[in-house]
């Protein structure tokens, strides 16, 4: 029996669900409501076509209402508004943006996804700047429009993904950009001591980065910032994030969630049988804290799509929940997240005992000249193992690293599980013990309780306080650079200089990047020393933690000189 299925918003979620409830059936009248010119755009890509990556803005658009209809049946109806819904009468009241007509389209079954929309606070002022936000086609052509001719001082005031995919691109542009974030960094899904390597590459790509700081004012010209600062501005990108599209929710008295988003079922239906929703409108689960939060991305509005369409079709539907895994590029550096981070754990006391592994591997065969380090997190319970989440950032794959991990999660594995994960390998893609299985030796060492570490977020309180830190890299390195008045002790003359390192108190070993510290650390516990402390990460753990605030807040360095490298 044919049914009448209509569908608010025809991006991701919208016409993913058209896509699939077509396969399902041939029988159903499928009808698409899109407000704006455009269906099935990538979204994840307007940042690209500032700096022509995507060098023309049709290719944004990935499929046309004419194509919908020849190749799925399926009728779009770009520039239609949906204004409200009759649950009574089960239809819903449109206006065609082009003509001004008023009509009603009755449904068997409703689906909503019309997505967020850009937070645009009342700043005092606003009206005054010449501002953009980017949510589609349109939007990032009038963007473009504007930076047209000489080069354009841009604010973006917003360190999400927006905000820092459009501040890279504006800055491969050729502009003159500032990035303003009112929280005290970037990108809040890592942590504050990984971030700070994102923060050192922006601001050595030339980018002017203010954090911890907030926009109190516009004028023509101008953002002025409540640290007194002025920026001289030309134009200003709003990236400061987004609110799910509910006035159509609300006026029909659909139920909210405790986000402010929509509330839907585990099949996620609303609190009408025959009302849908996905996308960045609705609150999903998370069965790591075990709670509700909004996920604004593409990946699992696609899921939730295909969920809803067999649903309707009457297919059972396995919603375990998400738990939010991302990735994006930062110039030359690749970033990505899943699962819990420190600070949210905090934050939302969750009141989980955790660990925390901390390493910096190679991410490829040293021999191989595209080999660079991947500093990566991850995060266990204790006493489980239980992975909750991990951090990677690199020039190599990070990706990979953390859909592996993301994969680990999913499945409720360990610690225990990533030692014996068997993973691709060849010098030019990873090493024989990739990142992964490393982190897995670590994380089992430390549940073992084999050793005790310090993070690198910690040297600056400990070495303030005198705490007894000793380097045990080798001469040439620590000639190059080191943590000020701190003694060298070469792992390789560790044994013959014992004597030098005390047992009556609490030492901190660093090298590099922790390996060597590592075994000069087991090496003592073996010769009767139960004091020792292994500092992950090492010194460039510490070099990258302490720079962009050293540099920013013209504060006293602890360390000679930074080693990157």
């Amino acid at each position: 029996m044919s049914r009448k299925i209509l569908i608010v918003g025809g991006v991701a979620g919208g016409a993913s669900v058209a896509a699939r409830l077509r396969r399902h059936s041939e029988d159903d009248q499928l009808i698409v409501f899109e407000r704006g010119p455009h269906v099935s755009f990538s979204n994840c890509s307007l940042p690209y076509y500032l700096s022509r990556v995507v060098n023309n803005s049709d290719k944004l658009v990935m499929m046309s209402p004419e194509k919908f209809k020849t190749q799925y049946n399926i009728e779009i109806r770009q520039e239609n508004e949906v204004l409200s819904i009759d649950r009574k009468n089960k239809s819903i009241k449109v206006k065609n943006l082009a003509t001004g007509e008023e009509y009603n389209e009755t449904y068997d079954k409703l689906v909503l996804s019309p997505g967020g929309k850009p937070i645009v606070p009342p700043i005092p002022g606003i009206d005054k700047a010449n501002k953009y936000t980017i949510r589609n086609v349109i939007d990032i052509v009038k963007l473009d429009e504007a930076l047209k001719g000489e080069q354009k001082k841009v604010t973006v005031i917003g360190g999400g993904f927006i905000g820092i995919e459009a501040a890279e691109n504006l800055k491969e542009a050729g502009h003159d950009v500032t990035v303003i974030e009112a929280m005290p960094q970037i990108l809040r899904i890592f942590d504050y001591d990984m971030v700070q390597i994102l923060h050192k590459e922006i601001m050595d790509k030339g980018i002017n980065l203010i954090v911890d700081d907030k926009v109190t004012g516009f004028e023509e010209k101008s953002v002025l910032l409540g640290s007194g600062k002025s920026i001289d501005s030309d134009v200003v990108v709003l990236a400061i994030g987004v609110l799910p599209e509910t006035d159509l929710a609300k006026s029909a008295d659909l139920e909210l969630g405790k986000t402010g988003a929509m509330k839907v079922d585990q099949n996620y239906q609303t609190n009408d049988k025959d009302i849908y929703a996905v996308g960045d409108v609705i609150e999903v689960y998370n069965p790591l804290f075990k709670d509700f939060f909004k996920l604004p991305l593409a990946g699992p509005a696609l899921k939730q799509a295909r969920s809803v369409a067999d649903h309707i079709n009457g297919q059972s539907v396995d919603n375990r929940g998400f738990i939010g895994t991302s990735v994006l590029q930062v110039f030359d550096y690749h970033a990505a997240s899943t699962g819990l981070t420190e600070s949210l754990i905090q934050h939302l006391n969750l009141g989980v005992k955790y660990d925390v592994v901390r390493i910096i591997p190679s991410d490829k065969v040293s021999l191989m000249p595209t080999n660079s380090s991947m500093h990566f997190k991850l995060i266990f319970e204790v006493p489980t193992g239980k992975i909750l989440g991990a951090q990677a950032i690199g020039k190599g794959n990070a990706d990979k690293r953390i859909d592996v991990i993301a994969t680990v999660i999913k499945f409720g594995g360990t610690v225990n599980d990533l030692k014996d994960l068997e993973l691709c390998y060849a010098p030019p893609f990873g090493t024989a013990k990739d990142v992964v299985n490393f982190a897995g030796y670590v994380g089992s060492n430390l549940l073992r309780g084999d050793f005790k570490q310090v993070q690198p977020s910690e040297i600056r309180s400990l070495y303030e306080s005198g705490a007894k830190i000793i380097d045990v890299r080798e001469p040439v390195e620590y000639n190059r650079s080191h943590i000020k008045n701190v003694p060298n002790i070469p792992l390789s003359q560790l044994r013959s200089r014992i004597s030098e390192i005390p047992k009556d108190e609490p030492v901190y070993l660093h090298c590099r990047s922790g390996q060597r510290s590592y075994n000069a650390t087991l090496a003592l516990q073996k010769l009767g020393f139960d004091n020792i402390y292994n500092v992950a990460g090492g010194f460039l753990g510490i070099s990258l933690f302490e720079y962009f605030n050293d540099t920013t807040q013209n504060r006293e360095q602890i360390v000679t000189d930074y080693n990157f490298n």
